[in-house]
């Protein structure tokens, strides 16, 4: 999936992202707008993981959910 698809999905995923990341706010999901890149980021953030690993989670939510 690219980065097109995931903006064009984000309304639909903002439900599974936050039951994800909890910790994200409101704000951080309009922030975020669908980019993978401000996820990744904002995960890395709020939960303290190194970009790798952030990285990887991403990846991992967006494998298990088909986005």
């Amino acid at each position: 999936m690219n980065e097109h698809t995931l903006k064009g999905d984000w309304n639909q995923m903002k439900g599974t992202v936050k039951q994800k990341w909890a910790d994200l706010t409101d704000d951080d999901l309009l922030h975020i707008e669908g980019s993978r890149d401000k996820l990744v980021g904002k995960v890395q953030e709020r939960y303290g993981h190194s970009k790798d690993d952030a990285e990887r989670e991403v990846e991992t939510w967006r494998n298990e959910n088909k986005y």
